[in-house]
């Protein structure tokens, strides 16, 4: 087999990447391609490498071997605010959010530092028209509009995770990755979450990660399924729901429309 590399179709590669902590190698030989425009799910059992892989593309774990490209350039030795400014951005599984600030206020400290208007002393944080423009478009396009004026802290979980993919993608984001959107969202707030997930621009590559197989499957147009740190395969989501290999590294199946997925 040649050894895969970045094309220009390719907007996000990591390429041999191996991450090891003492001698446990938590990550083996790893390579991942994201195209551009992509809708890229990236599964795996508990304990898979998963995190560490997300870790390792945006900079919070250096790897011990093999490289990372955005764009066609090597990022392997940026810091993550520096990929953030090259357009990888992620959102957490965890909220990353200022529980005092509102919606509004966070989305315009936001736009305001991203467009290079956070440090202008004489034009109040949020206040001029580009950044008032932008923020109210993100407001509508993640549904914060009822809530924009509501401290985070008194949010529904449903709204802090959309107000968390509204900051990601107040950054312009070339390539957003995504980190289980969904985790503990309830049952009566997911289908408004789904909704805006689908409706993300085309033009933005993800690569989402998610344990919810509903989203993963109606979601995702390409899938890798990573299991011990390495890439068991991937494919189309058909492709993945009927490979054998897949079927047995988790315990069960599923019904859903018609496919038998992990």
């Amino acid at each position: 087999m040649s050894t895969p590399h970045t094309t220009p179709e390719n907007v996000l590669s990591a390429l041999g990447l191996v991450k090891t902590f003492g001698g446990i190698k938590a990550t083996q030989d790893v390579t991942l391609n994201i195209k551009h425009g992509a809708r890229h799910a990236l599964i795996g059992p508990n304990g898979a490498g998963k995190t560490t892989l997300i870790n390792l593309l945006t900079g919070v774990l250096k790897p011990t071997s093999g490289r990372i490209e955005l764009l066609g350039e090597d990022i392997s030795d940026l810091s993550p605010h520096l990929r953030v400014r090259r357009g990888l951005v992620r959102t957490f599984q965890i909220n990353q959010l200022f529980d005092t600030l509102t919606p509004l206020e966070t989305l315009s400290l936001v736009v305001s530092q991203h467009m290079g208007k956070g440090s202008v002393w004489y034009t109040p944080m949020g206040q001029s028209d580009e950044v008032l423009a932008r923020v109210h478009e993100l407001l509508t396009q993640f549904r914060l509009y009822e809530v924009m004026d509501t401290k985070t802290s008194l949010m529904s979980y449903g709204k802090r995770r959309l107000l968390e993919m509204a900051i990601a993608l107040a950054c312009n984001p070339r390539v957003l990755l995504l980190d289980e959107p969904v985790a503990g969202v309830p049952t009566g707030e997911r289908d408004e979450l789904l909704a805006t997930v689908a409706a993300l621009p085309a033009d933005v590559s993800i690569l989402l990660i998610e344990h919810d197989m509903d989203l993963v499957f109606n979601f995702a147009t390409h899938m890798t399924v990573l299991v011990n740190g390495a890439v068991l395969t991937e494919g189309s989501p058909e492709e993945i729901a009927n490979d054998p290999l897949v079927k047995a590294v988790y315990l069960g199946h599923t019904q859903i429309e018609g496919h038998t997925y992990v």
